[in-house]
């Protein structure tokens, strides 16, 4: 018997690809600092790509300002240069082991440019949704194929799955769009 089909567990995927871009989409900022800004920050650690949050504490002292102490000096320079070639525009100053990452105003053109990441992470979500359904839909022609499942139940479930997959993308474009009125209208 081949592996068995599950819509549950196609959604259950589907599901994370959009919690992930939710993530994603907290990280851009709207006006105000808040730490969860750098969490998708990845740092040249140690010889290995590592989370901002595993080398680093990231508060925020002021409403415009975030502080990042990072935990072992020898990071620091590190640090602060993920920071400068993220997609979020931001220019860190390192005293030490701290670093300083002032949080400039938020002009139309800055706002355009957070607002087509916020569509980037968006296109990366469906993209996701999409090879869940593309692997969906292979199981279910392989289970046709095998005669584990008979042609009218395949396309019952085919037709399953890609209602699923619709929910999800719709899903995805709503919060994206919420997202672009939250960033274009603050």
């Amino acid at each position: 018997m081949s592996e068995a089909f599950s819509l549950d567990s196609l959604r259950t995927r589907m599901k994370k690809s959009i919690e992930s871009m939710k993530g994603d989409l907290a990280g851009l900022r709207t006006g105000r600092a808040s730490a969860s800004l750098l969490e998708p920050i990845m740092v040249d650690a140690y010889g290995s790509m590592m989370p901002l949050n595993q080398v680093a504490t990231v508060s925020v002292p002021e409403p415009r300002m975030l502080s990042v102490q990072v935990w072992d000096r020898s990071m620091a320079s590190a640090v602060e240069k993920a920071i400068r070639e993220s997609s979020l525009g931001l220019n860190p100053m390192a005293e030490g082991q701290i670093i300083r990452v002032p949080l400039p105003e938020l002009n139309e053109e800055r706002r355009r440019e957070l607002s087509k990441v916020a569509h980037q992470y968006a296109e990366q979500a469906r993209v996701a949704v999409r090879h869940v359904r593309r692997d969906g839909i292979e199981l279910l022609r392989k289970l046709e194929k095998d005669g584990d499942m008979g042609q009218d139940e395949a396309r019952g479930e085919t037709d399953r799955v890609q209602k699923a997959t619709d929910e999800a993308i719709a899903e995805i474009d709503q919060l994206v769009a919420t997202k672009e009125q939250e960033i274009m209208h603050v």
